[in-house]
């Protein structure tokens, strides 16, 4: 459990209750596009979370989270089927912004800063066995790790043994297409992170039985 980051705030309300709430909030209407829709993806008891960043155009049509190019990627490093990684009793999906922030010069905006204020600490408290957390870009590394960041995202991965031993945090870059230079510069991530890291996240689903 990490408790650094997990303390009930609510304990008369549950999860699917929270959620709720969560998928009613329409707090920052004004500044999206195309409309509030929160897509994230939780249960009570789910062992693995992916903090992410925010639900591109497709999770928004379908509000299926990561049902994507990128969600493709992410599930190949994960050595993940399909029907493993939508179960909502095996991987939570929880993203720093809800709802699809619109489009900017280089991809997707950042996601949306009401999310984590007003919902993350509250939700985080429900998740009471949640063993490993996978924090996805710089946004949600920058939430969760905080100071403990490295200059930038490139030294922050490499160095994702030293979260992992302290909080069960793994940082990773997003998986993103466009992203697919920063691989290129760093063959190392893939070639010697990801194997390592497949392992520390199947060794969650061991425990679990």
């Amino acid at each position: 459990m990490l408790t650094t980051l997990l303390t009930d705030m609510e304990p008369a309300m549950t999860l699917d209750e929270l959620l709720l709430d969560v998928r009613a909030c329409t707090h920052c209407q004004e500044h999206l596009p195309l409309g509030p829709k929160p897509i994230l993806k939780l249960h009570e008891h789910v062992p693995l979370l992916l903090a992410s960043q925010a639900p591109g155009t497709k999770a928004h049509q379908s509000g299926i989270p990561w049902d994507d190019l990128s969600g493709i990627r992410l599930r190949e490093w994960l050595g993940m089927e399909d029907d493993f990684f939508f179960d909502r009793r095996n991987v939570g999906i929880l993203p720093m912004g809800f709802c699809y922030p619109g489009k900017g010069g280089r991809g997707d905006l950042p996601p949306r800063p009401e999310c984590a204020s007003l919902w993350h600490q509250r939700i985080l408290a429900k998740l009471t066995h949640v063993r490993l957390i996978l924090t996805i870009g710089q946004y949600a590394q920058k939430y969760y790790l905080g100071k403990k960041r490295k200059r930038n995202l490139t030294e922050t991965v490499r160095n994702w043994k030293e979260y992992y031993e302290e909080n069960n945090i793994i940082p990773l870059p997003h998986p993103s297409p466009i992203n697919i230079m920063w691989r290129r510069k760093n063959p190392w991530f893939e070639s010697e992170v990801i194997p390592e890291v497949r392992q520390k996240v199947w060794e969650v689903f061991i425990e679990e039985t």
